[in-house]
């Protein structure tokens, strides 16, 4: 099994383009399963989950193809609408497929998805918007078999799910009739999908607010696309930055969509300027504890994938800070790595609450899941001595070679 090893101590100069993000790119590759035409996708990520979408793609009928960062999808030879669970297993947002394999062929049969274990993932609100679309869907050991064309309706979600959010748009772009999602979620990757479906001629308005509203045409083209830069892996970096001090200079970054948790950055001391699509941090000093509570909420909160990263900049941080996590049961997993790096991290149930250490210190770590991976890398490059982080595929599922980015910034990490 592959690990990181990574000395600590290295203030990190440089700069630094963002990669295609993560989470736009997956919906987006699931979406181009509805077109008539070939979708070509730019600034796509080279990520495992990218090239486990395309395995899902391919298993369908579907040509997925990729150069350098380019991924072109012919959708034209659909045939198969039954993924197999291996493929499922491969990533954790795989049921998004439900959505544009039942829009496209009328029928689907999935099973629940793998990925990081994050706690239950329920998709009971993805079953119900569905089924009041028009879907006959049953579960028989462990796989979901749907049938039906969709039809306009009205839809009001209890939470404002990201992936349910995905899997109605998908459903309802080629619906009989409008469909209206109430509460939806208002992720800037929401609003990227959208993008996409309408610059393939689908009907929808309103989203990156609570209500979006699709009107059903009766097929949809291809494209060329440029998926949106990754606010996660950005978070990522400039946590890094910023824990073990220096400076960069993100490119290709998405200011306005990272502001939830730049503003968040900015209190721990931090030096933060925007220009375009550049974002500018120099961290000189000892980090600063973050005075208000952190609480991670939907779009526009602080994002609950931007949590991990940053309680480990701050776990030696001057002072103490509170996070509540308030999206996922199980999103502190990476605490007792932290912990055994020398932090000093109390969480309890939606509480975790970190009071900054003098120094952290190189020690044998295991990821657990991909932010938590991420966190884990975040430390062990602000700490003193030499850290081994085993469990990459983990932190190989959202980031492209995070050893090559860090060693351009001038860290010492290798893979091993």
């Amino acid at each position: 099994m592959q690990k990181f090893i990574i000395t600590g101590g290295r203030k990190l100069r440089g700069e630094l383009a963002l990669q295609g993000s993560k989470n736009s790119a997956l919906p987006i590759m699931a979406a181009s399963l509805l077109c008539g035409e070939e979708v070509v996708l730019k600034s796509c990520p080279r990520l495992t989950d990218v090239y486990a979408a395309s395995r899902i793609l391919n298993c369908t009928g579907c040509k997925c193809s990729f150069s350098g960062s380019t991924a072109v999808i012919d959708p034209r030879d659909v045939s198969r609408t039954d993924i197999p669970e291996t493929l499922m297993h491969e990533m954790r947002s795989s049921i998004i497929f439900m959505g544009a394999v039942l829009g496209r062929t009328g029928e689907c049969t999935v099973s629940i998805p793998g990925g990081c274990e994050l706690g239950p993932r329920p998709i009971d609100m993805h079953l119900a918007a569905l089924r009041k679309m028009g879907a006959d869907i049953r579960e028989e050991h462990g796989r979901i078999i749907c049938s039906g064309k969709a039809h306009g309706t009205k839809i009001s979600l209890t939470f404002p799910s990201v992936g349910a959010t995905e899997n109605i748009i998908l459903f309802a772009v080629n619906a009989d009739g409008e469909t209206v999602i109430n509460n939806a979620a208002r992720e800037p990757e929401i609003c990227d999908l959208c993008g996409f479906l309408r610059k393939c001629g689908a009907d929808i308005k309103g989203d990156g607010g609570s209500s979006i509203i699709i009107n059903g045409v009766p097929k949809l083209h291809g494209c060329e696309y440029n998926i949106m830069p990754d606010r996660i892996a950005g978070a990522t970096y400039l946590s890094m930055t910023a824990a073990a001090g220096g400076e960069i200079i993100l490119t290709n970054s998405c200011i306005t969509e990272m502001e939830p948790f730049l503003s968040v950055l900015e209190q721990t001391g931090c030096s933060i300027m925007t220009c375009g699509d550049r974002i500018y941090l120099r961290s000189g000093s000892r980090l600063k504890a973050v005075k208000e509570r952190i609480r991670t909420m939907p779009h526009p909160g602080f994002p609950t994938d931007a949590q991990a990263v940053l309680m480990a900049a701050l776990a030696a941080a001057e002072g103490t800070s509170v996070f509540e996590e308030n999206i996922f049961d199980c999103r502190y997993r990476h605490v007792d790595a932290l912990v055994k790096m020398g932090a000093d991290i109390q969480a309890v149930g939606k509480i975790a609450v970190v009071k900054g250490v003098n120094r952290l210190h190189g020690a044998d770590v295991a990821a657990t899941d991909l932010r938590g991976g991420a966190a884990m890398v975040v430390a062990a490059l602000a700490a003193d001595g030499t850290s081994s982080v085993s469990g990459i595929h983990h932190i190989d599922r959202g980031y492209e070679k995070m050893e090559d980015a860090v060693r351009l910034l001038g860290g010492d990490m290798r893979r091993s």
